[in-house]
């Protein structure tokens, strides 16, 4: 039986470490916690509400009302209200209206991430993925095939981003609000299976963990982890090898790996590029037989010639 003296329960204060490493890394000049008033977001706004003083990081809160489902606007107000409680300043309501632009997941994460920085300013937000997110993020991306990127799922620090609990499981978040009193809302939209991600927490994943006697989501974050480092160290090549000047010599670059060419290629054109695109740019350095100029979006144009490539169009 715990007594008075004996600290937090150990759930609370995982949930608090995790959010004091994190903003003792970065050491932002203030943050908003972004709180949905589910589980997660909730442990994490006490968490930062309790360790960000003690950093002297200034802290508050946001929620965004999408008004998707009846009674939004009410716990929203409930929302900031258990952020004014925790004494996170300044607790902000942003109200979005959601459009339909890539399916109903993307449409609302677009509006919300835009009410988000529209509402932190220059502060950093902190997000409440965890591990069971990221765990979710990764089989996304193996089951569509989209590359490394995707397997390597969402970062703890992305920009203004942060992610505090990605070390975190949905669990311990609950358990976390219960040991504080701290109420919560599970939003119907996180048990709805028309949604793919639903589909993955309550079936693909369980199967998973059955089959494979458990440790499923453990492994998966591990392995955006130990892929993430990967990148991050050819995108560190690739940006020596990049150079400012709108030539490219050949010669040099066609002896690099593939995935060193097709990174500097994309940092040296400046945008994005499809697939299809970057094969095209990559042809002129590693499979080169005579071929006319590459056409890239924005009027922009890549041809060969003399061992070099020539990028050009708007401000080139």
């Amino acid at each position: 039986m715990r007594g008075v003296g004996d600290g937090p329960a150990p759930v609370v204060a995982d949930v608090r470490v995790a959010v004091r490493r994190l903003l003792g890394e970065v050491r932002p000049a203030g943050v908003l916690v972004a709180c949905s008033g589910g589980a997660d977001s909730v442990a994490l706004a006490a968490a930062t509400a309790f360790e960000a003083p003690r950093l002297d990081v200034p802290a508050g809160l946001v929620t965004v009302d999408h008004g998707l489902q009846e009674g939004s606007a009410a716990w929203a107000a409930e929302t900031t209200e258990l952020g004014r409680r925790l004494g996170l300043d300044p607790v902000l309501v942003r109200r979005v209206e959601v459009g339909d632009a890539g399916g109903p997941e993307a449409a609302a994460r677009s509006a919300r991430y835009a009410a988000l920085a529209e509402a932190a300013g220059d502060r950093a937000v902190l997000l409440a993925h965890t591990l069971d997110d990221q765990a979710e993020t990764v089989l996304l991306g193996l089951g569509r095939g989209s590359g490394p990127r995707s397997i390597a799922g969402m970062r703890p620090v992305d920009g203004r981003w942060l992610r505090p609990l990605l070390g975190i499981r949905r669990e311990t978040t609950r358990a976390a609000c219960a040991a504080g009193h701290l109420p919560y809302r599970d939003d119907p939209h996180n048990a709805d299976p028309r949604f793919t991600r639903v589909r993955l927490r309550t079936d693909v994943l369980p199967r998973l963990e059955e089959a494979l006697h458990g440790g499923v989501a453990e492994a998966l974050a591990r392995t955006a982890e130990l892929v993430r480092d990967d990148l991050d160290a050819l995108d560190g090549l690739a940006a020596t090898l990049t150079p400012a000047s709108p030539t490219l010599p050949v010669d040099g670059l066609a002896a690099q790996p593939r995935a060193i060419r097709t990174r500097v290629l994309r940092n040296w054109v400046g945008i994005p590029l499809n697939a299809a695109q970057l094969r095209a740019l990559d042809a002129l350095v590693a499979d080169w037989h005579g071929q006319g100029p590459v056409a890239l979006p924005s009027g922009r144009t890549v041809r060969r010639a003399s061992g070099m490539l020539h990028l050009a169009g708007p401000d080139r």
